[in-house]
């Protein structure tokens, strides 16, 4: 069976993600497959909308295909994974600023690369069973794929939670941060994918959205806005650890199995984007500046092995004691010069 199945029904471009047993995660392959195929149904009149879904009922994507960056990042390759990040983060803002609806049915698990193909078009329906994350920092990473714009964008300091805690969001948590935008129930996905086949229509989605469930975020916020509103990473722990809040002790915990370098990075770059001058490009250009020297510099590789590869599940990160000088922010998040991610047509 091939990996993506790519083919025109009725006024649709269809794109399926076809790796179930692997969860539909992203190869390299299947992220330049979409590239051309959505710049091709660009000019094509027969095209009026795109819909993008999966197989299976336990993902959507549940992230990237890091086992080639691995295997070539720990032989001193860094140039696949550079290339990787580049090509699949152009297809991140292809996708946000395309001029037809992106229709996305997210079931199941979208995590990282997934969440950079299914949660920047312009109509991202969750169901019953969408679990939607970005755990990047847990293998040493930061949340990318243009992602940092949507958690700049969150409620609050919805978006600080998020990136360091790898927090899953059900549906309505999904639609509460700004990832998703209709709830229905996927049983009646097929009946809404015909429809939308056959007429071309994306006003449809709205006319058979459901109310979403209650958002367990929403419930949160009062708590993440009093304890992730600090300048640093530093800020944000001390918070939490001086906190008799109930909350505090289960946000901590799952913020020890994370790279303090990466989510340190993660709060630096949210703080940066906030403002009028936040914009899709310039999250992932940020974005990028870290992933080019995450295995060089960064604790990605050894996320990699202990998550991945060794499966110990005791990486030896950098700054251990959890107190990442802010210089350490910096060298990571300086400007790539040349190297910098550029926006031209391919």
């Amino acid at each position: 069976m091939p990996e993506i199945d790519i083919r025109i029904t009725g006024r649709a471009g269809r794109i399926a993600l076809t790796r179930p047993k692997a969860l539909n995660a992203m190869t390299y392959d299947m992220c330049m497959a979409i590239d051309t195929a959505l710049r091709n149904w660009r000019e094509d009149d027969a095209v009026d909308l795109v819909i993008m879904d999966a197989e299976g009922d336990k993902a959507f994507c549940a992230g990237g295909d890091i086992a080639d960056l691995y295997a070539t990042g720990i032989k001193g390759d860094y140039d696949f994974g550079r290339a990787f990040w580049r090509d699949e983060y152009l297809l991140n803002a292809l996708i946000f600023e395309y001029p037809k609806p992106v229709v996305s049915f997210l079931q199941g698990f979208t995590m990282g690369g997934g969440v950079g193909i299914g949660c920047h078009g312009s109509h991202r329906i969750v169901g019953e069973s969408s679990k939607i994350a970005l755990p990047e920092c847990s293998i040493g990473l930061v949340p990318d794929v243009g992602s940092t714009l949507m958690l700049a964008l969150a409620p609050g300091r919805v978006g600080e939670f998020l990136g360091t805690t790898g927090h899953r969001m059900g549906p309505g948590d999904a639609i509460f941060s700004g990832f998703a935008d209709h709830f229905i129930p996927i049983a009646q996905w097929p009946d809404l994918i015909e429809m939308l086949e056959a007429s071309g229509d994306a006003e449809l989605i709205a006319k058979h959205a459901s109310p979403p469930p209650e958002s367990h975020l929403a419930e949160l916020q009062p708590f993440i806005d009093a304890h992730f509103a600090g300048e640093s990473l530093s800020d944000i722990q001390n918070a939490l650890s001086t906190s008799d809040h109930a909350q505090s002790d289960e946000t901590l915990k799952s913020m020890s199995r994370n790279s303090p370098l990466s989510m340190a990075c993660t709060v630096e770059i949210l703080h940066r984007l906030r403002g009028p001058s936040l914009t899709q490009r310039k999250a992932l250009e940020l974005e990028y500046r870290f992933t080019y020297r995450a295995m060089e510099h960064g604790d990605f590789l050894e996320g990699i092995r202990a998550q991945i590869i060794d499966k110990d599940r005791t990486p030896r990160w950098q700054f251990s004691d959890r107190s990442v000088p802010a210089v350490a922010v910096s060298k990571m998040l300086q400007p790539l010069g040349s190297d910098m991610l550029t926006f031209e047509e391919r």
